[in-house]
């Protein structure tokens, strides 16, 4: 069973446009680490956003923040939180699971470029579009928190077993 995969599934059954980031893109590359949360960089669209959060409403995820989570899916909305409000990510929970689900809002890497250069990899019966280890490198260095660091130095040396197959 793959981690998040009642999430992974309903986001693949209704097309929702995203790649994975984070501590579970880095365990899917290669690398050994703890995490608990799905990291998602999302095609920025109203729809792609609002079908995101109707899925995870769905499956009872809740937002910490005091707002109407589909608010996230009105662009006007979405650009005030960047600019006004410096939010990176936007966070779904599931207290009695401790699961939670970050949609990455800002970063140094566009959903396009991710989705572009994404490896496809196959868990179980699932094919999960991951962000490729260096554009990851390149979100975690704008990041820089002491596990980004950490999450870095085995990217690159990921990067370079996989340069000596």
């Amino acid at each position: 069973m793959v981690f998040y995969e009642e999430t992974l599934r309903a986001f693949q059954k209704q097309k929702v446009k995203y790649v994975l980031v984070g501590g579970i893109a880095v365990n899917l590359l290669g690398a050994m680490r703890s995490t608990a949360d799905l990291d998602i960089l999302v095609e920025m669209s109203d729809n792609n956003l609002r079908k995101t959060v109707k899925i995870l409403k769905r499956q009872g995820y809740y937002v910490k923040q005091p707002v109407d989570p589909i608010s996230i899916a009105i662009r006007e909305i979405r650009e005030d939180w960047i600019k006004n409000k410096h939010m990176k990510a936007f966070n779904f929970y599931k207290e009695d699971e401790l699961k939670e689900v970050d949609i990455i809002i800002e970063s140094p890497v566009s959903f396009k470029e991710a989705r572009n250069s994404a490896i496809r990899i196959k868990a179980g019966d699932l094919t999960l579009p991951v962000i490729s280890i260096d554009k990851l490198i390149k979100m975690k260095s704008k990041a820089a928190r002491l596990v980004d660091k950490l999450d870095i130095e085995e990217l690159k040396k990921i990067k370079k077993l996989r340069k000596k197959l």
